[in-house]
Order: C-alpha cells, then structure tokens, then sequence
C-alpha cells in the first residue's frame, strides 16, 4: 500500500485560487533558483516578475518573456491587466461564461409565460420552444436550472 503524499498548504491554495503556474519547469529566471521567496508554481509573481523586468530593469520584451516561460503576447495581456486592475488582476478568471447568455430575462419571461398557460411542460419541449421562438438551442437542463435559479432569488 502506497503513503499519501503530505499536503503543501502553499500548493493547495495555489491550485484553489487557480493561481498554480502549470510550466513552473519553463521559468528559468535566476531569481526564481536563486531565491526562497519567489515561486515559480506561483503564476501571479511569476507574471508580475516578467512585467516588472521590463518596466523597471528595461529588459527586452522577447528575453523576459522567454525567462518567465511565456511567449511575447502573454507578456502583453499580462501588461495589459496589470496596468487596467493592478496586482489583483493578475489572478486568472474561471474559463466560460459569466452569466446565463441565452436564457437572458426576455426568454425567460417566455419560459414562464409558457409554462403558466400549460404546467405541464417539461424542460426539453420548453427548450424546443426556445429554439423555435428566439433560434437559441439550449439544453433542457440548463432551463431547469434557472427556474432553480429564479425561485431562489428573493422577491
């Protein structure tokens, strides 16, 4: 029977946080071996680092980059984010939608007149509906899902 790895706290809030550099082997700074302090598993100082290399220690665009283990249109995004929300965002979003984008307020206004005048549709002939009226293919699931949604919300 095989041990359990012991747990890293830092590791684990990284991976949490969605801050854990999946290259950290690709940042070949020598202030990331050299150093205690500076994490190469830790994406936001890695990407702070490559920024500031250029900003204050003038290094080229293309060389810093490569140190850090981005390409050069990752060092410009990274730039770009710093200079828009500061150090904070430098912390990578979840990937995908914010909202609900096609069961927007006018289509579940639909889904509710729908359902009020016959209660006994379920959710795949509500999706069909939706398709036929707004040209939306949404799955069944996602419309049960927010009536979920909407009855939770306090009136």
């Amino acid at each position: 029977m095989s041990k359990a790895k012991p747990s890293n706290p830092k590791l684990d809030a990284l991976q949490r946080q969605g801050c854990l550099n999946p290259h950290p082997d690709k940042v070949v700074d020598p202030l990331f071996a050299s150093s205690d302090f500076f994490d190469a598993r830790d994406l936001v100082q890695v990407k702070y680092e490559m920024v500031r290399r250029v900003r204050v220690d003038k290094q080229p665009v293309s060389h810093s980059a490569a140190a850090f283990g981005f390409s050069r249109p990752s060092y410009y995004q990274a730039q770009r984010v710093l200079n828009q929300g500061g150090l904070p965002a430098l912390v990578p979003r979840r990937p995908g939608p914010r909202r609900s984008h096609k069961l927007s307020a006018d289509v579940m206004e639909f889904l509710q007149r729908e359902r009020a005048t016959d209660p006994s549709l379920r959710a795949p002939d509500l999706a069909s509906r939706v398709l036929e009226r707004f040209g939306r293919k949404v799955h069944p699931r996602s419309v049960e899902r927010a009536f979920v949604r909407q009855e939770k919300k306090p009136r």
